[in-house]
């Protein structure tokens, strides 16, 4: 029998029942009427073995005309093998899609999938593992030179003469330094938007030779104290392995050659003594290096894990020390720059510096220390047990020091080692 196709007339009369209602226009097309008097359209269809139905709008906002040729709409789609569904959930997104653009830049908001908004996205998952002052130092080098111009782009649209125009202001401004820490930033950046799925490569490789190389007669360091203060605790938070972890707390406060570090035996220790003695390679001497009680309980707690073996610090294959590089990528994964911030190296001159300067150590008692060859009045270039007196006060009040810079005190300079 051949269903009755509805009326007008008989829509606006139709009344609510204990249970709903429901009344057939044909094809799958339907008015369901609720007990709450609410009237609703629907569709039933089948698409890939599966029996659906779409809401096609409430009565009479959506009048009957409307319902059938948003049916018709659907089944066409269904015939082309799409699920109607599908597309009213897509339509759906990219309306809610256009409203939030529409919201944020209301709001002063990046839009979505643009440069800016994955690169606040990565700095705030990143931050808080740095440095107040690093993360400082990089929200506003993308915020002043960066985003002004890359900002508003599409991640996945950035190419390499972009970036370069960035960096060419940088440049232009006498500042290589920064532009190199930009190129770095930006890189990392749509690394992130790589590994989240809104971009497909990083451009900024291809510039590789574009900048005027970094020039740099010195290892980066850092020597201010309250920059110091950050990076202890920047250290005591870092969350890799406990040998790694152990060598990135003792090397300011040993401050050897990074080599000599990573190539400690534990041959050499004598905590009862506080001292660790080994040969210097470069000076072709020994040397002798006074332990802070800090180094020794540090030491200690190593010991009850790598104490079995040849090495203080061993790597992978325990038979081999440590990577060369283990306390500078460390320090990269803490958001230091090891280029032109601070690198393992660079803690000799931290200590030299603010040994001297803050603490009035002498500088011949710190040279010793870095087992420099230093002439004396006689001409002999290092004797390994010269201001050693001195050298272990030394060594007791930089770690004392540090302690306090960690701590947050306001340090004040202690009296001069005698």
């Amino acid at each position: 029998m051949a269903i009755e196709l509805l009326k007008d007339a008989t829509l606006k009369t139709a009344k609510a029942e204990a249970k709903p209602v429901r009344m057939n226009d044909g094809g799958g097309l339907y008015l369901l009427i609720q007990p709450s008097g609410a009237k609703w359209w629907r569709l039933d269809y089948s698409i890939g073995g599966k029996r659906k139905t779409l809401s096609l709008g409430v009565y009479p906002a959506v009048p009957l005309t409307t319902a059938r040729k948003r049916a018709v709409d659907a089944r066409q789609l269904v015939a082309d093998a799409t699920d109607p569904s599908n597309v009213r959930r897509e339509a759906k997104r990219e309306q809610n899609k256009a409203l939030d653009a529409e919201r944020r830049i209301e709001s002063g908001e990046p839009p979505l999938g643009s440069f800016e908004e994955v690169a606040r996205e990565w700095f705030a998952k990143q931050s808080p593992t740095w440095a107040a002052s690093h993360a400082d130092k990089i929200i506003a080098r993308l915020e002043n030179d960066v985003f002004p111009w890359l900002g508003g782009k599409a991640i996945a649209e950035i190419s390499a003469p972009d970036v370069l125009s960035v960096l060419r202001r940088i440049e232009g401004r006498g500042t290589n330094d920064t532009a190199h820490r930009a190129s770095g930033n930006i890189s990392q950046i749509m690394r992130y938007g790589i590994a989240t799925g809104r971009a497909e490569r990083d451009p900024v490789p291809d510039l590789r030779g574009a900048l005027p190389p970094l020039r740099h007669d010195n290892f980066a360091s850092i020597t201010e104290p309250a920059q110091v203060a950050e990076l202890m605790r920047a250290m005591d938070a870092f969350s890799g392995t406990f040998v790694v972890k152990s060598a990135l707390l003792l090397a300011p406060r040993l401050f050897v050659r990074p080599g000599e570090l990573r190539k400690a035996e534990w041959a050499g220790f004598d905590f009862d003594k506080a001292e660790w003695r080994y040969f210097v390679t470069k000076t072709k001497k020994d040397h002798s290096v006074p332990l802070a009680s800090q180094a020794v309980a540090m030491l200690r707690e190593l010991h009850a894990l790598t104490g079995h073996g040849r090495y203080v610090f061993p790597g992978r294959d325990p038979r081999k020390p440590m990577s060369e590089a283990a306390v500078n990528a460390a320090l990269r994964r803490m958001g230091y720059d090891t280029k032109t911030e601070i690198t393992g190296h660079g803690f000799r001159a931290m200590a030299r510096t603010i040994l001297h300067e803050e603490l009035g150590v002498k500088p011949e008692v710190i040279e010793h220390q870095l087992a420099h060859k230093v002439p004396d009045a006689l001409g002999t270039a290092y004797n390994r047990t010269k201001f050693l007196k001195e050298r272990k006060v030394m060594m007791q009040q930089w770690a004392d020091y540090l302690d306090k810079l960690r701590a947050g005190a306001e340090v004040i300079p202690l009296q001069p080692a005698a």
